[in-house]
């Protein structure tokens, strides 16, 4: 692990400053991490930070479509945390049937040794976010895994096809993510619908 600096400064607590610095240095790793995804241009993979950056921004973009009394700024709190663990535990492509089934204990284990690195309230708040999002049992948690499952249908639209084509996923298969977006958002799950119908007249999907 990187460390940082130490902090000598008058009038912070410095213990509490250099480990909310080891952390920063610590996660600085998921710019490193690689999706399988492409950027909508096709240019090149997307990394695991820019994904998170960019579903934080698309959380406020959207954020009339969330059900009511939804808290945007827990959900976008959520979003820049929840792929942290991608840095030990690697990026998990959703269909991959076999990678799946370990994902959950692999990415419990990052949480369990990145997020205690942070003073013990920061760390105790980022683990409740995280286990949040994981078990998708509120408003918040729900919308946040709605905006993460519909970005990268956007880039597979957008590159004709991508990682669909590519891995040779079904119509049938996306519409099963459908689900879960439309869990979270109805107006962006009515949207994700339409997405995956015009993608599916485009030969976008196998077979």
């Amino acid at each position: 692990m990187t460390e940082p600096a130490p902090v000598f400064a008058s009038g912070v607590d410095n213990e509490r400053m250099n480990a909310q610095l080891r952390f920063l240095l610590e996660v600085d790793k998921l710019k490193r991490v690689l999706r399988q995804n492409l950027l909508v241009d096709g240019s090149r993979r997307e990394n695991a930070a820019e994904h998170s950056w960019h579903l934080a921004l698309a959380a406020r973009t959207f954020a009339e479509y969330a059900p009511q009394g939804t808290d945007i700024d827990r959900v976008t709190e959520m979003l820049v945390l929840h792929d942290i663990v991608e840095i030990d535990a690697g990026d998990t492509y959703v269909f991959d049937q076999v990678n799946t089934e370990t994902q959950a204990e692999r990415e419990r284990a990052a949480a369990d040794r990145i997020f205690p690195l942070l003073p013990e309230d920061q760390a105790e708040r980022a683990r409740e976010l995280w286990n949040e999002f994981e078990a998708r049992d509120t408003p918040e948690a729900r919308f946040a895994r709605a905006v993460d499952r519909l970005a990268p249908m956007l880039a597979n639209w957008h590159n004709e096809g991508g990682t669909w084509l590519r891995f040779g996923i079904t119509r049938a298969q996306v519409m099963e993510k459908v689900k879960l977006i439309a869990e979270g958002s109805e107006a962006l799950g009515a949207y994700a619908t339409a997405l995956v119908e015009d993608a599916n007249r485009r030969g976008y999907f196998k077979g």
